[in-house]
């Protein structure tokens, strides 16, 4: 039987209120038709969940387990390594081990150095950025010291071989990138399917992060300015590549997804919209959690579904490997679960109930069902977190916002609440989390007992 071509589309913090199918669209100043019309093709998610940034929620992506077990967080103590160790398995790993010709073109943000690249950890080819795409504007600021500094470079990989700078990533660059990503996606899939190989291909595009600035093709398109201009970017290079698929005529054997890795930008001007969730990322509020999530599945998942049911990052990574039939690693906790049967329909329920929500090694939040509890309360970055003596409850579908704690009338929920809470401490426990910034030979105490 013939496999599965996967394709992973994620955007870069763009918040639950910047699509037209999500609210967004044209009250943003930038109508999104080829996102929207993806949406009616397939399942439009309303509760699919995110980490708190960039590092946490590719992490999860791409091991399936929450950052807290594997020291993908946030920040790393200065002067050690970044990203995954190597003994993580991605799920670019499992698929390639399954047969998939597999392709990265994007931001990575998991490794900045040979052994955690991307050509490193499962993907046959690789073109994009090994960190984040604020370094863009480093070249320009007061003071660069390329002397110091090391000045950033959009870099390419292909697995065997070391790394190569490409080019220097500054802002004009910065315009230009996602446009290359995109001419780079189509072209593997044209090659791979003129191959006929099966094919995983993952395109974290640059597009909202800051500086947010649209490619000079985009630019002034909508008079109302550079965030709207690159969000009609974005919908357009979506739209790329789903015309890439067609053209081989591959769409009814391809799973298409497109998400978003975060909650939107807070800093101004680039501020983005979490549309009526409130928060940006960098918070445990709604508007950091919940982003888009579409995929589209012809003959398995039906068109124009659009659900409200938990799905977490950590469930794309299980959901994957079943629709590749290969097995997660059985060594280690995965917390994502397979959810191919809510996807296609054959059950109206997501696989999960809820899940406990980090931001370093401090857990924030936890949601369950309609509910969410709070045990530290920051509405917005840096204003400062205030540890709560006694948690927050909201009913999320009686109030979107978080501003009404029912601990008083609906206190019942917080048993299974501290349920779900209590089994991932002992798993925890179990297995201990790895350190942030452990070296390349780390490897956790139960592996090496069993060596």
């Amino acid at each position: 039987m013939k496999k599965t071509n996967i394709v992973l589309v994620l955007a870069d913090n763009l918040g639950w209120g910047e699509l037209g199918c999500y609210g967004g669209g044209a009250i943003r100043g930038a109508p999104t038709p080829r996102i929207d019309a993806l949406a009616k093709e397939g399942i439009q998610l309303l509760n699919f969940n995110v980490e708190s940034d960039c590092v946490p929620t590719r992490s999860a992506l791409m091991t399936g387990r929450h950052p807290i077990r594997t020291g993908a967080l946030q920040s790393v103590p200065t002067g050690l390594p970044q990203g995954l160790i190597p003994w993580e398995v991605t799920i670019a790993e499992l698929l390639s081990k399954a047969g998939y010709a597999t392709g990265m073109f994007g931001k990575w943000h998991l490794g900045d150095k040979e052994g955690r690249y991307p050509k490193d950890k499962g993907f046959d080819e690789w073109y994009g950025i090994p960190r984040t795409t604020n370094e863009s504007m480093f070249t320009e600021q007061v003071g660069f010291d390329p002397e110091i500094v090391d000045v950033p470079y959009v870099m390419e990989g292909v697995k065997g071989r070391p790394a190569e700078k490409k080019e220097i990533y500054d802002l004009e660059m910065r315009r230009r990138i996602d446009g290359v990503l995109t001419e780079k996606s189509c072209d593997f899939i044209r090659r791979k399917v003129a191959a006929d190989e099966p094919y995983f291909l993952y395109v974290p595009l640059t597009q909202l992060h800051f500086p947010t600035l649209p490619h000079r093709d985009f630019e002034g398109q909508t008079k109302k300015g550079d965030f709207a201009d690159s969000m009609i970017e974005l919908d357009a290079r979506v739209g790329q590549i789903i015309d890439a698929v067609h053209a081989t005529g591959t769409q009814d054997n391809t799973l298409f997804i497109f998400a978003s890795d975060n909650g939107p930008e807070y800093r101004r001007p680039w501020r983005g919209s979490a549309g009526m969730w409130t928060g940006t990322y960098h918070t445990s509020m709604e508007g950091s959690l919940r982003v888009p999530f579409i995929a589209r599945w012809p003959g398995n998942i039906p068109a124009d579904v659009v659900s409200n049911e938990i799905f977490h990052v950590v469930d794309i990574y299980s959901t994957l490997a079943a629709v590749a039939g290969v097995e997660v690693p059985q060594d280690r906790p995965i917390d994502g679960v397979n959810q191919v049967s809510f996807l296609k329909g054959e059950t109206p329920n997501s696989a999960r109930e809820g899940f406990v929500y980090f931001i370093k090694n401090e857990m924030r939040a936890a949601k369950w069902r309609d509910w969410k509890m709070h045990f530290v309360w920051e509405k917005e970055p840096n204003e400062g977190a205030n540890h709560l003596e006694t948690p927050y409850l909201f009913n999320l579908v009686q109030d979107p916002k978080e501003e009404t704690d029912v601990s008083s009338t609906q206190g019942w929920v917080r048993g299974p609440i501290r349920k779900m809470i209590n089994a991932f401490q002992v798993s925890l426990k179990e297995t201990p989390p790895i350190p942030p910034g452990a070296p390349d030979d780390y490897l956790p105490n139960k592996v090496k007992e069993n060596r």
